[in-house]
C-alpha cells in the first residue's frame, strides 16, 4: 500500500492477456478521449514519469531482465557480470529477478535511490535498466481495459498527464514488452 492505493510492481503476469498479433484499431486507447480526461478528441495515452518510485516499490515482485540486459547494468555499475549477478540479483521460477530491499511501504527495486534527490526516487542503473522497466506504464496487464488503466495511475502520478503518446507508440511498446518475456 501507499498513500491508500496498492501499488502492483513487477508482476507475474506482466505479459499475460495481449497478443501482439491483436488488431490495434479495437485498442480503447485507440479511440478518441479514451481516458474521458480531456475533451479534446486525441487518441493515444498520456505519460510523463514524475520520478516518484512508485513504479518501482510495493510489494514482493519480480524484475526480470535478459543476459544482455544484465552485462549492461553491470557495465554501467563498473563491475563483472559475475559480481552483478551474485550481488544485484536471486533465482526464481521464472529465471533471474533483480534483488529488491526493505523500504517503508514495503520493497523496492534494489536500484531505487530515495537518498540523492530529497523527494524524488531515481534509478542507479537507468541508462540501462531493463525493458520490464522501460516499458511502464505501457504493460499489457495495464492496457487491458480503461479500468485497469485507471486502476494502475492511482498508484502513478505519472499516468493521464503530460506528453500523448500515439496509439501506435503505445502498442510497439507492448509488442517490445511481450518480446521480452
Amino acid at each position: 500500500m501507499k498513500d491508500g492505493v496498492e501499488v502492483i510492481v513487477f508482476p507475474l503476469a506482466y505479459a499475460e492477456g495481449m497478443s501482439s498479433s491483436s488488431d490495434r484499431s479495437s485498442r480503447w486507447y485507440a479511440k478518441p478521449d479514451p481516458t474521458q480526461q480531456t475533451a479534446t478528441g486525441e487518441t493515444g495515452l498520456r505519460f510523463s514519469c514524475t520520478v516518484c518510485g512508485n513504479c518501482c516499490s510495493g510489494g514482493p515482485g519480480y524484475v526480470r531482465f535478459s543476459p544482455e540486459e544484465g552485462r549492461a547494468m553491470a557495465a554501467n555499475l563498473g563491475i563483472s557480470e559475475q559480481s552483478f549477478l551474485d550481488d544485484y540479483t536471486h533465482s526464481t521460477s521464472l529465471g533471474l529477478s533483480l534483488n529488491e530491499k526493505s523500504a517503508d511501504d514495503g520493497y523496492d527495486c534494489v536500484f531505487l535511490d530515495r537518498e540523492t534527490m530529497p523527494g524524488k526516487a531515481i534509478c542507479g542503473v537507468y541508462e540501462a535498466r531493463p525493458s520490464q522497466c522501460r516499458t511502464w506504464p505501457f504493460w499489457p496487464e495495464n492496457l487491458r481495459s480503461p479500468e485497469s488503466w485507471e486502476r494502475a495511475s492511482r498508484g502513478c502520478p505519472g499516468m493521464n498527464t503530460g506528453k500523448l503518446h500515439s496509439v501506435e507508440v503505445v502498442q510497439m511498446t507492448v509488442e517490445r514488452a511481450l518480446a521480452d518475456r
